[in-house]
Formats: structure tokens, sequence, C-alpha cells
């Protein structure tokens, strides 16, 4: 069994629809004035290298770890579904949304009409966290950590009813013999960012791992690549993040990438190679980073 997995994060995808004033008076007024500053960072035109790219290497799979909208507007909806189909059917195409694309109350049921298709197990219809997608022998288990917050904050938060079921997945699927991908925007372990964007619940997150084990973990949100090793049930679990795929400007460590993951197996186990794609320099061509060190 060989495994192909693409993995790509926070696209940021704009320009902002038409926006009536009323739509901007409480938490999004900020976000709109950052968007300002921040539509110079995230290049559409990029991001469609970057997708070309990912085509080009005929993944079987691809994981989108949240943030395609910027203020969650209904607006943005269409788009987002739009751009998430240039992915690939949904079928082929696995979504867990980010603090962006819940960025208010208001636009979690948009949530559920637009990326129904991109979350929800196996034969079923509805968008339910976490969700479970087997192909071969992989394991593809989403979960969600948006949330709507305050003013200034970007944090994230399971919840106890998904981290129970989560628990039980892979449980499940461990006894089964998969290889098991975990997907979650935020980066699930303490200290991993500061507190106003970090995810709440990580340390039950970190429990849940260390109990039942994972192969592997991928979450965004913090626009550069992370890597961190969780203690598991049969040994360290690699946790990767996975920088912007629209972001130009800026310091090395926050230029457009994705990430590609092959697995098969290896004896009673697996092998896992990754490796990046992405731009070396500002303005510069896409091309192979380098292999990631997971273990």
């Amino acid at each position: 069994m060989s495994f192909r997995l693409a993995h790509l994060s926070d696209a940021h995808i704009g320009p902002l629809p038409r926006t009536h004033w009323r739509e901007i008076v409480n938490k999004r007024f900020t976000g709109y004035m950052n968007w300002k500053n921040r539509s110079k960072i995230h290049s559409m035109d990029m991001l469609r290298q970057i997708v070309a790219d990912m085509h080009a290497c005929a993944p079987d799979h691809v994981a989108m770890t949240g943030d395609i909208l910027n203020l969650g507007l209904p607006g943005e909806f269409p788009h987002a579904r739009d751009w998430l189909s240039t992915l690939g059917s949904p079928h082929d195409v696995s979504f867990v949304p980010g603090n962006h694309d819940a960025y208010l109350r208001s636009s979690l049921l948009h949530i559920v009409e637009t990326f129904a298709p991109w979350c929800c197990s196996d034969g079923e219809e509805q968008l339910a966290f976490p969700y479970l997608r087997i192909r071969g022998e992989s394991a593809l288990i989403g979960l969600s950590s948006a949330i709507p917050t305050g003013p200034f904050l970007a944090s994230g938060k399971v919840g106890a009813v998904q981290m129970t079921a989560f628990a039980n997945i892979l449980q499940e699927t461990g006894r089964a013999g998969l290889f098991r991908v975990v997907m979650i925007h935020h980066p699930p372990w303490r200290g991993a960012t500061n507190p106003g964007r970090g995810l709440r619940d990580a340390a039950e997150f970190e429990n849940i791992i260390a109990l039942h084990g994972a192969e592997l973990v991928l979450h965004g949100h913090n626009h550069r690549r992370m890597q961190k090793l969780l203690p598991g049930a049969n040994g360290a679990v690699p946790v990767v993040g996975a920088g912007s795929a629209s972001a130009v400007p800026g310091s090395p460590r926050h230029l457009a990438e994705y990430h590609l993951y092959d697995v098969s197996r290896s004896g009673n186990g697996w092998s896992l190679r990754a490796r990046v794609r992405g731009v070396a320099e500002a303005g510069g061509d896409i091309i192979d980073l380098g292999e990631l060190q997971l273990t």
C-alpha cells in the first residue's frame, strides 16, 4: 500500500466581497482594518501556483486545515466553496475549519451549509466533528477547533464531546491497524503559541494522544512550518504545521508552502516520508524545499 497525502492550510482567499457597514460593526471591524494590511501578504496568484504544483505531484488525498476565509462574511462562503472545489472532489479532499472561517457565531451556520461535503464521515451527508474517512489503509480524522471569539482573540477549542468521540475513533482505528492522520486547525500542544491564539484544551488533546496514539497530526494557524513530537501509546507522534499556502512577503519562515506525505507499509509498521514544496524567497518559483525530519 502506498498513499500520498498533500497538506495545505491558511489560504485566506481574497479580495473581500462588497461589505455593508452593518456587517463590520462588531469584531469584524478590527479584522477588516487588519485585512487591509494582510491582503498584501496573501497572493491569489501564488495560491493558484501552489495548487497547480500540488496537482502535478498527484496526491491521493488532500488535507486542508482551515482559514479559507478572512472575516466569516456571508459573501465569502460561496467563493470559499468554489476554491475548495479546485483542490478536488469531496471524496478526495478533507477540510477542517479555522478561526477565520468561524469568525462570528453567525458564521457557523454558513460553515455547515458550505463545507458539509468535505467535512463528513464516510457514508454520511451531514457535517459532524470529529469525522472519519478511510482511504485504503489510512484513517483521516477531522477535528474542529474553530470557535467564535472576542476581538483580538484567535484561540480555539475542541470541547469535551468531540474529545470523547475522538478518543474512541483513535482506539478503533488503532485496533484496525490503520495509519491514523489527525487534522485540526490550531497547533494542538501546550505552548505552541500565546494563550490568545492557542488551543484552550491542548492538554486534553495531548492526554488522548498519549493514551491512544496516532501516526501523524496536521495543523495550520501560525502561518509557518512547525514540528513537534508528542508522546504516544506506541512511540512519539509527529505533529506538523504548514505555513500559509498564499503568503508572499515577509521572513523566509512565512512564505507560501505545502507538504507532501508518502505513506507505505514497512514490515509490521509504517514508512512515512515528508517533503516541503514552496518558495524559498519572495517572488521565487515553487521548488522542493527538502524533506521534513519527523523523528
